[in-house]
């Protein structure tokens, strides 16, 4: 007798890891809830910055236009110095997109609208959140999990096939799984508030006491409100008022100003400072994404992005083991995702320290277009690829054509929830047609034309290569022509067996 379910999957947390996994199930055709303990979504600016690879992901998801009409570009960094003079230097190195690279700068959104437009997008796909609604039991067998729900009409059990936690650094079901949580507290308070004020302008990320980490305090004007952030360092004891009074006298004992006053606060927060992560992303059918995985402190805008990319990284795997593919490849998820916030903690706690002494300019590294999977069990290496794109390595974009002489970008034909292969300037078809593989021919007598020749440098193809490239937007495999049988073997591997 077939077991029933409620749903396929539960998704604990409406934030950005949340949505971005309901989105990607949604296009899927998975049938899930999104449920979160919260009476109303987060109203605060916290996660503001959208870097370059969360973009790509989001033009897939179909959001990438509206997530830049709610934002706008960082403004530069002002400095005031102690005899009321400053200097503006730009927080990041400037560069301009690229063939490969549509999105190279980072762009400013609250946390508040960016989920909201993804809110809106989701009901377009037909589902919404459950807000008001918290988990509070687990348990799980060897074909699904019983969930129990509390909202206010009292407790209830749903049976589900996997449960997502994207709970927030507090996991509810990470400590419900009793999964480690190991780090370290960095010893600095934080104080972050969305304030509207009086006293300062609007084209610049204003700081004072630069260096200075207690009585630093800064005001950056948030793209798309009326609202600035205000940021600072507290004490680690001790109350705080958080009203417009409260934080105006702060002000005033830090800047010396007067003429600052804040006029309204639309959300506050103080926060202790950590960095930890947990000791396992998967306990059976039950998985960890996003702040629920890991947390950080805020510099490098660096913790909503990754959050969203764990989801990424682990909707398309679950949308193929509901469809029939092994369940190892669940696995790969914690491989490749748990190294990648090991590294994006040290990184951002590097940054941190780099700010507190007066060290606040960005480079490539907080953009995320260089992470990659080169160890990944899903990437089939070529070593004699080392010094060009290899497998594991981000799918960088390219202007081409189609055969009709239509101008095409490469993103748009991987965009959706599908592999894509792309075969240049093949002689031969070594890959059959299947159920979630597009298939593309580049070259004179294909159905793409590279006359520019941007993904051949791109790619640094050679003719008769096999590109494979997963639904995440990364290089699975590059193959050349003289293997015959390793294409259907890699794709047999990842799920994508073909039809009898």
């Amino acid at each position: 007798m077939t077991e029933e379910f409620d749903a396929d999957v539960l998704i604990c947390g409406a934030g950005a890891a949340g949505l971005t996994l309901a989105l990607d199930l949604a296009r899927r055709g998975i049938s899930f809830r999104l449920i979160d303990k919260a009476d109303e979504p987060f109203p605060g600016s916290r996660g503001k910055g959208i870097q370059p690879r969360t973009l790509e992901v989001f033009e897939d998801l179909g959001i990438v236009d509206r997530i830049f009409a709610a934002g706008g570009p960082y403004p530069p960094i002002r400095v005031y110095r102690a005899d009321g003079d400053h200097v503006d230097t730009a927080l990041t190195e400037t560069h301009e997109p690229s063939a490969a690279e549509p999105y190279r700068m980072p762009l400013m959104v609250p946390q508040f609208l960016t989920e909201r437009v993804m809110r809106e997008r989701l009901l377009e796909l037909g589902h919404r959140p459950e807000f008001g609604c918290a988990l509070v039991g687990i348990q799980q067998d060897g074909t699904g999990v019983t969930a129990t729900l509390k909202d206010r009409s009292g407790e209830m059990q749903r049976r589900v096939r996997y449960l997502i936690g994207t709970d927030g650094g507090r996991s509810f079901v990470r400590q419900a799984l009793d999964i480690g949580f190991p780090g370290e507290t960095l010893g600095h308070r934080g104080l972050v508030a969305d304030v509207t004020l009086t006293g300062l302008t609007r084209d610049a990320w204003h700081r004072f006491n630069e260096g200075d980490r207690a009585r630093m305090i800064m005001f950056c004007p948030l793209a798309g409100t009326e609202m600035f952030q205000l940021q600072g360092l507290l004490p680690l004891d001790g109350a705080f008022d958080l009203s417009a009074e409260g934080l105006t006298r702060l002000i005033m004992e830090r800047t010396g100003r007067t003429d600052i006053r804040i006029q309204s606060v639309s959300w506050a927060s103080t926060f202790t400072m950590n960095a930890r992560l947990a000791d396992r992303y998967r306990a059976g059918r039950v998985f960890l994404a996003g702040d629920a995985a890991h947390v950080h402190p805020p510099t490098g805008a660096q913790g909503l992005n990754t959050s969203v990319q764990d989801a990424y990284n682990l909707g398309w795997k679950l949308a193929a083991v509901l469809h029939g593919a092994p369940d190892r490849l669940l696995d790969s998820y914690e491989e490749e995702r748990r190294p990648v916030a090991a590294g994006m903690l040290g990184l951002a706690t590097g940054l941190l320290q780099a700010d507190l002494r007066g060290q606040v300019r960005r480079g490539r590294e907080v953009r995320q277009l260089d992470l990659a999977y080169p160890g990944s069990s899903l990437t089939l290496p070529s070593a004699e690829r080392s010094d060009r794109l290899a497998a594991g390595d981000r799918a960088p974009d390219a202007p081409v054509r189609g055969a009709s002489g239509q101008p095409i970008r490469l993103f748009d034909l991987l965009k959706g929830p599908h592999w894509t292969a792309f075969g240049y300037e093949v002689r031969h078809d070594l890959v059959r047609p299947r159920a979630g593989l597009h298939i593309h021919r580049i070259g004179a007598e294909g159905d793409i034309l590279d006359d520019r020749g941007h993904f051949r440098d791109a790619y640094a193809v050679r003719p008769g290569d096999w590109v494979f490239i997963r639904p995440d937007g990364y290089v699975g495999a590059i193959l050349p022509s003289d293997s015959a049988d390793m294409p259907e073997n890699y794709l047999r591997a990842v799920g994508l067996a073909a039809d009898a």
